[in-house]
């Protein structure tokens, strides 16, 4: 009796445990954009991170204990990759870590797929797989057309139409036709989960020919822009035969707050899908000009009214130099000017930061880790908040 009591037990427990045991299929996220997608944030930028109280936690998570870029053993990445130009020049798969921004001039970048791994994997406790498309230069308004948009009305446009999806999606297909070639521990009998996708593009678009807003004097017009990318969930959703892949929206964050100029028009019909009744509770918008490094944005303000006479005068000299007159001396004299004027203006923190904080242009979110930590790490919270719903 006693012994049919202990089988007995051990059979309740064993049912309790069932659904812990079963298996579950690999958790597969797409990320997708133009040059901000690819992250040009090199990783000397990394301690500016721990210097926040806000990400000190964050910058714990992406180093290890001898502060170097953690290797996350469970989250792999195969990347579609560009050259300087945005053209498609290669693909690398391996474990997600710090290098899987943007792969030109051999630096070791990071966008904003480095704590998207790291915040999902935190999230869901479970081994995922990340692949990235990214090419700089790409517009959503002909590059990454989707099918469903139509022909763009520019017969100069339609050669390169549709080009990135196509390219997006081949190697989105190629990557889940054998997931083993990129995921050495995956296991056909499990499966995966196309589990969400994340689009973080738009500088191409902003600057587009779009047409003027007649109601907004300054603006353009950016309708197409929102109608345009409804058609990309919409696509994607049945080109991967998931009606209800979540879906993400980077909304471009380039400058911080805005005033109601051109930038705010063109955010505001970036978001404007995210607010459709049609994808509710599937599409998240994440504004990311929360994150814009506003430090750095100040140091250099700062630098340039300090400097802008000078810098008049350097380009003064660069013009009579390009008429063929020897200006050598009088430019190593500014030069040492500019130098000792800069010195004076600045900080020793806000020295600092120029130097340690920023890798990059203005556009590229001044190449900072800080930003691009922030935002893919929001990317992913946004995704689990609708997994969960």
């Amino acid at each position: 009796m006693k012994n049919n009591r202990l089988s007995l037990s051990f059979l309740a427990i064993a049912a309790l445990c069932a659904p812990l045991l079963q298996a579950k299929p690999l958790k597969v996220f797409i990320l997708a954009g133009q040059s901000n997608m690819e992250g040009h944030a090199e990783t000397y930028t990394f301690p500016h991170i721990a210097k926040d109280p806000k990400t000190a936690d964050l910058y714990k998570q992406m180093v290890d204990a001898d502060d170097k870029p953690v290797v996350c053993k469970d989250v792999w990445i195969s990347y579609a990759y560009g050259d300087f130009g945005g053209n498609p020049i290669g693909r690398k798969a391996g474990n997600l870590t710090a290098g899987w921004g943007s792969q030109h001039h051999n630096i070791c970048k990071i966008g904003p797929e480095f704590t998207f791994g790291i915040t999902m994997q935190k999230q869901l406790g479970e081994p995922i797989l990340l692949i990235k498309n990214a090419w700089g230069g790409k517009s959503l308004m002909v590059d990454f057309r989707p099918p469903s948009a139509g022909e763009p009305t520019d017969p100069k446009q339609k050669e390169n139409a549709g080009k990135a999806y196509r390219e997006m999606m081949s190697h989105v297909k190629d990557v889940l036709a054998d997931p083993k070639k990129v995921y050495p521990g995956y296991d056909p009998k499990e499966g995966y989960e196309i589990a969400g996708f994340v689009w973080f593009q738009g500088f191409n678009d902003l600057v587009g020919p779009y047409p003027g807003d007649p109601n907004k004097k300054g603006s353009k017009d950016y309708s197409e822009y929102s109608r345009l990318l409804a058609c990309l969930i919409r696509d994607l959703r049945k080109d991967l035969n998931t009606p209800k892949m979540p879906f993400v929206t980077g909304v471009l964050g380039v400058g911080g707050e805005t005033k109601g100029d051109g930038t705010e028009s063109f955010r505001n019909a970036m978001a404007a899908p995210g607010e459709m009744d049609e994808f509710k509770g599937t599409v998240a918008n994440v504004y990311t000009h929360k994150f814009w490094p506003y430090d750095i944005d100040a140091a250099k303000l700062k630098l340039a009214a300090a400097t802008a006479e000078l810098s008049k005068k350097s380009n003064v000299l660069k013009m009579r130099s390009k008429k063929g007159e020897d200006v050598k001396e009088e430019s190593a004299k500014l030069a040492a000017e500019i130098t000792e004027v800069s010195e004076k203006a600045l900080s020793e923190d806000e020295k600092l930061l120029i130097k340690k904080g920023a890798s990059n242009q203005g556009f590229h979110y001044y190449g900072s880790a800080k930003f691009f930590a922030q935002a893919g790490k929001a990317f992913a919270e946004a995704m689990a908040g609708m997994k969960k719903q």
